[in-house]
């Protein structure tokens, strides 16, 4: 289901969805009160909500439609402002499953080739897994044309062996409610800095340090080219930027970089775990989190290599396990934890004994 209050908006999204014969829109709604009215009567697995309507806005309408239909998977779409970031991060705590950037005008939806890779490509994902779970809760197998979960066991290594010094987190889908769990469950008695890449464009980044330092309690800011690395800080790679850090003398500090985007995204977690893993050796520890795609699994190579330690989030507990699960079935992982375990995990192995 497509809702937006613009029936030129909902037209020309409706098309790019189905020029695509894997996706169908069952229907569209032009306020969030529509949307409810129309959920109980149409089979749906996605729903694309925008923010800013009469009558009901998304915010509104987000928590009715997930108590209409628990699991449905909903995609907010937003403009790229201060205040609908902050409202698009607010939905994503409460329990929306993603957010595509909207372009301003129908003209730049029709022609933006990014937007319409990046709205098919979060449409279909999270439709597959809404399809799987539903067909898993009716004890059925996995729907037509699903890809099933990887068979493959996954083989745990021993963490690194010497205490780590910086923790370095990657996450895509899902990935700011994710971040809020583990952050706020971690103790001031870690004082390690906390490196983020999530996949987010800009204004988003920024907001979502907000976020962050709100809810762990600590210093958290988009980093800066040239900026020394601090303990106790949190650090989030800033929207269109990889985030690195580089030895510069006695000191560590940040570079941010506008290389070609990696697995289709800049920021992206590879290059910041590759250049820490060059910097601080055996001394990171890194989590990847919930997300589409493969990011991490370059960058978690080069951590185990370098003698650092990989923990992933599980499937049952990510809203897409295709980031932590790829480094999980590549045998790069410590640990495979439900998003609950995660904090006391890195409690335990941050502050544990050793140099």
């Amino acid at each position: 289901m497509v809702v937006d209050d613009s029936a030129v908006i909902r037209t020309v999204i409706t098309r790019i969805l189905e020029e695509d014969s894997q996706v169908r829109v069952v229907t569209t709604a032009g306020n969030g009160q529509i949307a409810v009215d129309q959920l109980s009567a149409n089979d749906i697995d996605v729903i694309i909500l925008d923010i800013e309507m009469p009558v009901m806005d998304g915010l509104t309408a987000l928590p009715k439609l997930l108590e209409a239909e628990p699991g449905i998977k909903i995609i907010m779409a937003s403009t790229l402002s201060t205040r609908n970031a902050d409202i698009s991060i607010r939905a994503l705590n409460a329990g929306a499953a993603d957010y595509v950037p909207k372009p301003t005008s129908s003209r730049e939806i029709r022609t933006g080739d990014e937007f319409r890779r990046e709205l098919l490509s979060k449409v279909k994902t999270l439709g597959e897994v809404r399809r799987r779970h539903r067909s898993a809760a009716r004890g059925e197998g996995p729907p037509s044309g699903a890809r099933p979960s990887p068979a493959k066991p996954i083989a745990l290594r021993k963490p690194g062996p010497v205490r780590p010094v910086v923790l370095a987190i990657g996450s895509s889908t899902g990935g700011p409610q994710a971040l809020f769990a583990v952050l706020g469950g971690l103790k001031s008695t870690i004082r390690q800095p906390i490196l983020i890449t999530q996949h987010m464009p800009p204004t988003f980044t920024t907001i979502l340090a907000e976020h962050i330092a709100r809810a762990s309690g600590r210093p958290c800011v988009e980093a800066k080219d040239g900026e020394v690395v601090e303990s106790g800080h949190i650090y989030v790679a800033p929207g269109d930027f990889h985030m690195v850090v580089e030895a510069d003398k006695a000191q560590r500090v940040f570079r941010l970089s506008k290389a070609p985007p990696e697995n289709f995204c800049r920021p992206a977690v590879d290059p910041m775990l590759r250049s820490l893993a060059k910097v601080f050796g055996p001394g990171v520890l890194s989590v990847i989190l919930t997300g589409m795609g493969h990011d991490g699994l370059n960058g978690g190579e080069a951590v185990t290599k370098a003698g650092g330690t990989v923990i992933a989030q599980d499937e049952q507990s990510s809203v897409v396990w295709g980031m932590p699960g790829a480094v999980a079935t590549a045998g790069l992982c410590s640990a495979v934890l439900p998003i609950t375990e995660l904090a006391p995990y890195i409690m335990r192995h941050a502050t544990r004994g050793g140099s």
